[in-house]
């Protein structure tokens, strides 16, 4: 599958069909917008949600693609003759409610395996939909924003780092003791609610780390963004500083630390364990 498909132009149409498919639900954002049920990945489902959904299927029909469908929102679905050999992970519209409260920072996330496992992506896409800014890599060939190479950051410095941290937990009160020593380090830290994107400002150097070890995370938020990190040159591993495979299932979640090099790495490690 690997060499019999151009990624690169199938996830490209991808991408501009879910632009499209969204295009109406941005002209009405400030209407109500009805619940459609509960997500496989256990989040509400909107509209716009399986809208891009949607067009993302579509378009690997159109390509005669035959593939097994990890997806956020509809769970995991079969479509061809031949799906254990291709599996597509998406996460539709990651920002779900910054879309809705017309906050311009929600990307679609489409991730491409030969396995149902996440360090067998050997394709991946993030696309920040307000913008227009497309975030790309392939195994073994680097990641690219708009087509030109990117590399994560070399600064080696806490106190000058911006580090994305999530804390949209409810057992945030369990939590806080756990990060603390990282944050009183830090003096930039920052979340802006769509993590797939915020991996991919890793990737491209714009921040130098992302931490999110409240367990809640699914892999299906992070399946593309770990490829277009690992490839721009950055690290993950889990908050032990373990290497992790997990499987690629919208109901399986994590706890991670992604950061743009090994030294800033070991620095969020240090602090993160010292608890």
């Amino acid at each position: 599958m690997k060499a019999d498909r151009d990624w690169q132009e199938i996830l490209n149409q991808c991408k501009n069909n879910v632009k499209t498919s969204i295009q109406p639900y941005i002209a009405t954002i400030r209407e109500p917008q009805p619940n459609l049920g509960i997500g496989a990945g256990g989040d509400a489902m909107k509209p716009m949600d399986l809208a891009a959904e949607t067009a993302i299927v579509d378009t690997l029909k159109r390509y005669d693609v035959s593939f097994t469908l990890i997806s956020e929102e509809s769970g995991v679905r079969k479509f061809g003759t031949e799906t254990e050999g291709c599996f597509v992970t998406v996460d539709p519209i990651d920002g779900s409610t910054n879309f809705m409260h017309g906050l311009p920072f929600y990307c679609c996330s489409i991730a491409v395996s030969n396995k149902r496992t996440l360090n067998d992506v050997y394709a991946g896409l993030v696309t920040d939909l307000a913008h227009d800014i497309t975030y790309t890599a392939f195994e073994d060939k680097g990641a690219y924003r708009d087509g030109k190479k990117i590399q994560t950051s070399k600064n080696g410095s806490l106190e000058e780092a911006v580090i994305g941290l999530d804390l949209n937990t409810y057992k945030v009160k369990e939590l806080i003791p756990k990060i603390t020593p990282l944050i009183a380090k830090t003096k930039h830290i920052r979340h802006f609610g769509a993590n797939a994107l915020e991996l991919s400002f890793v990737a491209n150097g714009l921040t130098d780390a992302f931490v999110d070890i409240r367990g809640k995370l699914r892999t299906t938020d992070v399946a593309a963004g770990f490829l277009i990190l690992k490839e721009a040159g950055g690290i993950v591993t889990t908050p032990e500083n373990q290497v992790f495979n997990v499987e690629l299932d919208p109901k399986k979640t994590m706890s991670f630390i992604a950061s743009g090099n090994m030294e800033i790495h070991k620095k969020i490690i240090n602090l993160v364990k010292a608890c």
